[in-house]
């Protein structure tokens, strides 16, 4: 009986840590005051909404989580919702988001009604790229099937198609410059618009990061 009694407990405690330590942190949840909570606009789970054009944070490096939020508190990356956000946000809260997001489990991809002519163009350039205009693959760098390679290349797999769209645009005109070697924006400005719309829409038909990894 007193085995069991032990056993039992020691189950309890094990459940209740483990149940502990999935809670969100607060910056998630709740917000800071000055900042909104994270999940109002990406989830408490990280997967976004297409819709807004609000991206996948699941599985995000974590360094590369928090390099995004430093780079709009010091304004080498500008958005109108985000930039205040992240100017509120302290060190410890933009950490313990990053931790909270890159444990999430990246969402599984939904079925594409997009001409499959475009996600076929797609595929050939993240797979194979268009050496020939200087563009090399999407997974040359991103890893195969767009995993990402922690810390400085995100995972591209199952990101919302329109938000893949928005940052190569934003690569492709200089909107968007917080890259130190300036590889995104060497990459886009040789892209096409009909390119950039081929390939964000075959990413978004990605699956997950495979189990245990």
């Amino acid at each position: 009986m007193r085995s069991f009694i032990s056993h039992t407990f020691t189950a309890v405690v094990v459940m209740a840590a483990s149940s502990a330590a999935a809670v969100p942190p607060s910056i998630v949840t709740q917000g800071n005051g000055a900042a909104v909570a994270c999940a109002s606009c990406h989830g408490v789970d990280g997967a976004g909404n297409p819709q807004a054009g609000f991206p996948v944070l699941a599985q995000l490096p974590p360094a590369y989580f928090a390099k995004q939020i430093a780079d709009f508190k010091a304004g080498t990356r500008t958005h109108p919702v985000m930039t205040p956000i992240a100017q509120a946000m302290s060190v410890e809260d933009a950490e313990s988001t990053a931790r909270h997001y890159a444990s999430q489990p990246r969402p599984k991809a939904g079925a594409s009604t997009v001409d499959p002519a475009v996600i076929a163009r797609g595929k050939n350039l993240a797979i194979n790229g268009a050496w020939d205009r200087q563009v090399p693959p999407c997974f040359k760098c991103h890893a195969v099937d767009g995993l990402g390679v922690a810390p400085a290349f995100p995972a591209i797999a199952g990101q919302h198609a329109a938000y893949t769209v928005s940052q190569l645009q934003a690569w492709k005109t200089g909107a968007r410059t917080n890259d130190p070697q300036k590889l995104m924006k060497a990459v886009a400005e040789n892209l096409t618009d009909d390119d950039i719309r081929s390939v964000a829409e075959y990413l978004a038909t990605l699956g997950t990061r495979r189990e245990g990894k």
